[in-house]
């Protein structure tokens, strides 16, 4: 299976009809059915690695001050307990659990309706362990790696560039200028995401431009997951590329 990494953005974006939602739609299109899915959300953000394992995951809206249309959407994806359990073993010793008490937050959910909007595929979510740098989550997504012969498309959600005090001034405004710090990055992410320069990757967040683009890395590691689990040799496209709110980068990357 190839893996691939999500600009996921606002939450609206899971219901408003524009160039996000219909690249993901093309994306979901043109892979292959996967037998699984393990998304990797920038919004379960917290201490420790924990899949989700429930049978029948809830649909979690977790955000506020949005259209009552957006909370009512639902998701209704079956689980894996079997994946959750296998991913267990991939990363023996580093205390990984397994929980009931989550679901499918939006980082999730708000790109599967689009590329997966036949809810079908079993889904389960893997938190991002805040106390971790970044070397360990590309050694995470290394340990993931064989789950791609086994059917499972891997998917990070989260956003090459997130700064979310300068995205606010913007919002609503599709000709807002982006800033020089979101074009480098983005530029120069792009650049090594291609030539699989792990050692750029997990440096990037510490640098001027990285810290400007990352105030918090939550939205950056989980492209990190997808780093990890891409071979060398896997080819990096970018099915969707573009700014919104000025500074937030919503590239896509696939590998393979």
């Amino acid at each position: 299976m190839p893996v691939v990494f999500v600009g996921h953005g606002s939450p609206m974006n899971a219901i408003e009809d524009n160039r996000w939602g219909r690249g993901w739609a093309a994306l979901g299109a043109a892979l292959p059915r996967p037998r699984g899915i393990l998304a990797v959300s920038a919004h379960w953000y917290i201490r420790g690695s924990y899949l989700t394992a429930a049978i029948r995951p809830e649909t979690i809206h977790d955000f506020g001050g949005f259209p009552r249309a957006l909370s009512e959407v639902s998701y209704p994806a079956p689980g894996d307990p079997a994946l959750a359990r296998r991913v267990v073993e991939l990363l023996d010793g580093r205390r990984t659990g397994l929980r009931d008490d989550w679901g499918l937050d939006h980082g999730t959910w708000s790109v599967l309706v689009h590329s997966h909007p036949a809810a079908d595929i079993p889904v389960v979510q893997l938190s991002v362990d805040l106390r971790l740098p970044p070397a360990e989550h590309l050694a995470i997504g290394r340990a993931l790696a064989p789950l791609r012969d086994q059917g499972v498309l891997i998917v990070g959600s989260g956003n090459v560039t997130h700064n979310l005090h300068d995205a606010f001034r913007h919002l609503g405004d599709a000709d807002a200028p982006t800033p020089p710090w979101a074009s480098r990055f983005d530029h120069d992410l792009a650049a090594a995401l291609v030539g699989h320069d792990h050692a750029f990757l997990a440096a990037a967040p510490g640098t001027a431009d990285g810290r400007l683009a990352h105030p918090s890395p939550d939205h950056y590691l989980p492209l990190l997951y997808a780093a990890g689990a891409a071979d060398r040799d896997d080819p990096v496209t970018f099915p969707v590329e573009g700014f919104d709110a000025g500074s937030l980068s919503m590239r896509s990357v696939r590998y393979g």
